[in-house]
């Protein structure tokens, strides 16, 4: 199955608009890993980008997934890019 990754942005002070979704959003992303389609997703160490990887059937999918997290909805996160990713190692 192939993999793609994300790149995205965080909003302005999202340490602290994150609280009221950061347990839905928790929540999600353990359903999407223990479906094994989450290989991977987390903040840089400043908090203004996300990166993930994912395992699904087609980009498609991936940005389902993420149009549908309470961080994107809530404007957590601002944009987001997803690529098809070759795995060389």
């Amino acid at each position: 199955m192939p993999k793609y990754i994300l790149f995205g942005n965080y909003c302005e002070n999202a340490l602290e608009k994150r609280t009221p979704y950061r347990q839905d959003h928790l929540d999600g992303l353990q359903k999407q890993k223990d479906a094994g389609i989450l290989i991977t997703l987390g903040p840089t160490k400043d908090n203004t980008k996300v990166f993930g990887i994912y395992e699904a059937e087609n980009s498609e999918k991936v940005k389902e997934l993420i149009e549908n997290d309470p961080y994107w909805k809530n404007g957590i996160w601002t944009d987001y890019e997803v690529k098809e990713w070759i795995q060389a190692f």
